[in-house]
């Protein structure tokens, strides 16, 4: 049985032989990662300079854009570095750096947008309330919630494939999974299993109530009220129910793929699809959110100008 600790690096299996071709592809993905960083880094400034944008939604719209700069962070200059390199080898440390850092992601970002589906709640069906029930240390509170809950969480995953011995190193992926280093072991693995399907259903069912009592609720408003409450409900929640969707297309390809066979979908696919887990809501937040919301839009506009 051969101890991971012997296998200092994890070899990349997905990476295609593109030849001259690797330095076209580096330019797209450095101009894809530069409009990410630009673009929310943007939002971030607008959010944080202008005090007419410090209310909750938009504190709240602040914490999810640093998520995206944060779950980037964790793949591009990575990416970069595998797409010109000749060997797609990462070392140990690095590899499970990755894990942390895209599990961590995946978490907040579907507990921030359960935060701003309740903020939404608040904001169309207790309108009278909202600012006495969303104080600005109710909302502090609540983003370092998410950020602690997410971030520490995941520490039991790491910990338990850390400890794992393993019998190869070789990784049919783009980047590192922490569950297909869970399968080259040769040791028992019942324990991350079942943490696993625990954490899974944690991470999916947490942030899910409080999305789905929310989106009750203002369904209910909406049906009922007023048509000034409908238009206010349709132009705020447009923006989080494209988001969540993406994303959650994304996350669930990302689960499929893991767990079945996909040999049958063209390799070219499956790599996009790989790479949409986390770019797309990195360049879809910013753009939905800069057009759909009044204020930021007029603040752009005016910046512009």
């Amino acid at each position: 049985m051969v101890n991971s600790s012997q296998f200092p690096y994890f070899i990349l299996t997905e990476y295609l032989d593109m030849g001259y071709l690797k330095y076209l592809y580096f330019v797209i993905v450095l101009i894809l990662y530069i409009v990410i960083v630009v673009a929310n880094a943007f939002l971030i400034v607008t959010i944080c300079m202008k005090r007419s944008l410090h209310e909750p939604m938009y504190v709240f719209l602040c914490s999810l854009l640093v998520n995206e700069l944060y779950g980037s962070a964790g793949l591009f200059p990575f990416l970069l570095l595998q797409i010109t390199s000749d060997t797609h080898t990462i070392s140990r440390s690095i590899c499970f750096l990755q894990i942390y850092c895209l599990h961590t992601y995946a978490t907040v970002e579907f507990c921030n947008l359960a935060v701003m589906s309740y903020d939404r709640y608040l904001a169309i069906c207790c309108p009278l309330h909202y600012k006495a029930r969303l104080t600005s240390n109710k909302v502090a509170l609540l983003i370092a919630l998410v950020w602690l809950y997410s971030l520490i969480k995941f520490l039991v995953s790491i910990f338990l494939t850390f400890r794992l011995k393993l019998c190869g190193n070789v990784i049919g992926r783009l980047y590192c999974q922490n569950y297909y280093v869970t399968k080259l072991a040769c040791s028992d693995t019942t324990v991350n299993n079942v943490w696993g399907l625990f954490a899974t259903f944690v991470t999916i069912g947490v942030p899910l109530f409080p999305i789905v009592f929310s989106y009750t609720k203002i369904l209910r408003v909406c049906v009922n009220g007023s048509k000034e409450t409908r238009q206010k409900a349709v132009s705020t929640c447009t923006p989080h129910i494209a988001s969540l969707l993406i994303f959650t297309f994304g996350c669930g390809f990302e689960i499929f793929q893991s767990r079945y066979n996909m040999t049958s979908v063209p390799r070219i696919l499956r790599i996009v699809l790989s790479l949409y887990f986390v770019t797309i809501q990195g360049l879809f937040n910013p753009i939905i959110y800069g057009l759909r919301l009044s204020k930021i839009r007029q603040i752009c506009v005016v910046g512009s100008i």
